[in-house]
């Protein structure tokens, strides 16, 4: 069992958002489920899916909250491939924000950041991070090509 745990509340499709997350990962699965009622043949009550490694737990909880940009799951890929793939899953009935977030049709936030812009902006010189900042502010799915132009000047 992992230490901290993200525990996301929807109304009333917690396990339609946890199927369709695994199906769109490839090292995913359902941990666990519960349901209400005699025998656990109910409605889906709370669940726990892992994402590549990372346990994530969710439940129906009712309309009382939602879910806001406030809280954000990252996916850190490794290409553009692995981020064209990403955004065009999680994009499918929700809405592409700025700067890499999207929101899916579930309304959970997600942040889909190619290694290369990490690695950039770990080098520390300011004036080419300054450069690719502002092509990022440009941009919806992130680019690694126009962020390394933007990056080389």
């Amino acid at each position: 069992m992992q230490k901290i745990t993200p525990f996301l509340w929807f109304d009333n499709n917690a396990e339609e958002a946890m199927n369709y997350y695994v199906s769109i990962f490839k090292n995913s699965k359902v941990v666990q489920s519960s349901r209400h009622g005699d025998a656990g043949k109910g409605p889906f009550m709370v669940g726990t899916f892992s994402l590549e490694g990372q346990e994530i737990m969710v439940l129906n909880g009712g309309p009382h909250y939602k879910l806001t940009p406030a809280f954000s799951v990252m996916v850190n890929c490794e290409d553009q491939e692995e981020v064209d793939y990403y955004w065009d899953k999680l994009t499918e009935g929700g809405t592409e924000v700025q700067c890499g977030w999207l929101t899916d049709k579930f309304g959970v936030s997600w942040q889909v950041v190619p290694k290369k812009f990490r690695e950039l902006m770990g080098r520390g010189d300011a004036e080419k991070n300054n450069r690719m900042m502002q092509a990022l502010y440009g941009m919806k799915k992130l680019i690694i090509a126009d962020l390394q132009k933007a990056y080389d000047g």
